[in-house]
């Protein structure tokens, strides 16, 4: 309950970003749930803005919440994204897609002005890659070639499996395969996003580097606001 209380304060703060008119980025995951929550709240006050959800799970939610919604071909650009992360190291860089919504989450988030990430302090890293793996969507018919590469990138390729919920691979919305890859802690996270997305059969890559504006972390003490540097 401890850090569902830091997610949440997370996300609450980072409403002082929200402005009337705005068009805004929904991302998908449990602390930025929170977020939509509260934006639906307000909209119920009088609030005017728009979300554009980054899976079908942030869709739900702000249809939940009562959030209207738009898509980028109606608005091409945002004003404001909300975004959770898995990791977020020193500079601010990020890995995401443990939801398996990294596409669209990146497409999403970096047509964004503000990109705002919403996480609790056990996301804090000094390197990314130290507790989680990068995910990396493929193409289902490419997903054993990317792993070989993967593989000569120095990484330990696994193919994300859905367990209980059902037989097989985890699918994304977008009906591609992940792959979880463990690498040492990263030294320079930009130049493996480029190496990874440079691979045939990649859709896109885990690693949003120097992407995030501001990142708002909730903890025992209350919410720190960390901005790029």
């Amino acid at each position: 309950m401890r850090v569902e209380g830091a997610k949440r304060m997370a996300a609450l703060a980072a409403m002082e970003l929200v402005e009337d008119g705005m068009v805004i980025g929904l991302g998908t995951g449990s602390t930025t749930a929170y977020f939509i929550e509260e934006l639906g709240r307000r909209v119920r006050e009088g609030l005017k803005v728009r979300g554009v959800p980054t899976s079908y799970q942030a869709y739900l939610k702000a249809v939940e919440a009562g959030v209207p919604t738009t898509t980028l071909e109606e608005v091409g650009e945002l004003d404001l994204a909300v975004d959770g992360a898995d990791e977020v190291d020193e500079g601010l860089n990020l890995i995401k897609g443990m939801g398996a919504a990294l596409a669209r989450e990146k497409v999403v988030d970096s047509a964004a002005k503000t990109l705002a990430i919403v996480v609790d302090e056990s996301k804090l890293v000094r390197r990314l890659g130290e507790t989680k793996p990068v995910p990396v969507e493929v193409l289902p018919f490419a997903h054993s070639y990317v792993a070989r590469r993967l593989r000569e990138l120095g990484g330990e390729p696994r193919l994300r499996m859905a367990g209980e919920v059902k037989d097989g691979p985890v699918v994304t919305d977008n009906g591609n395969f992940v792959i979880d890859v463990r690498f040492p802690p990263i030294e320079d996270p930009e130049r493996l996003e480029r190496e990874i997305k440079a691979i045939p059969g990649v859709v896109e890559v885990g690693i949003f580097a120097g992407m995030a504006d501001v990142v708002y972390v909730g903890g025992p003490g209350g919410v720190v606001k960390l901005t790029r540097r």
